[in-house]
């Protein structure tokens, strides 16, 4: 029916700043597709990867939100290890946020693996941290205070083995 019309790669810089941009004005929808048209021309683009990953999450508390899957499936491509640790982390703590502000059943449940999925994420990327970047500390620390200010967020009875997605 439609075929999408591709960026040069000159239009790159600008494109990204539009993304940026958008993200901040919470449209991320927009973002996203920013991210896709310069990840056409340009697959291994790093800051086009993390910033969709970002503008995926950022969707995560739509009333039709994105698969987490998504954005786990785009962190193979970031090069580092402490990058796709730290992002690693990312995902797992904004799920760990949709699931918290959820009204669907085990939401609690959900939301407390969530955090601790994403704390081992970070101590991961905090082992592999760059000189001068405590992001991932930073990261750990709100998944904690997360955890300490809503008691009613638990771990999974042992027996359960149910999975439940956030699109559901």
């Amino acid at each position: 029916m439609w075929t999408l019309k591709r960026l040069r790669p000159e239009a790159i810089p600008a494109a990204l700043e539009k993304a940026e941009r958008y993200r901040l004005l919470n449209q991320p929808e927009l973002a996203q597709s920013i991210c896709e048209d310069i990840l056409a021309i340009d697959p291994d683009h790093q800051e086009a990867l993390i910033t969709l990953i970002l503008a995926i999450t950022d969707r995560f508390q739509e009333p039709r939100p994105p698969s987490p899957r998504q954005a786990r499936e785009l962190l193979s491509r970031l090069q580092g290890p402490y990058e796709r640790a730290y992002y690693a982390g990312l995902i797992a703590e904004r799920e760990g946020l949709a699931w918290l502000r959820s009204d669907k059943p085990h939401s609690s449940q959900h939301a407390y693996a969530c955090f601790r999925q994403a704390m081992e994420h970070y101590e991961t990327a905090e082992a592999l941290r760059p000189q001068q970047n405590d992001d991932a500390i930073l990261r750990w620390n709100t998944c904690v205070r997360m955890l300490l200010a809503h008691p009613d967020l638990a771990p999974p009875p042992e027996t359960a083995e149910a999975t439940y997605s956030l699109e559901d």
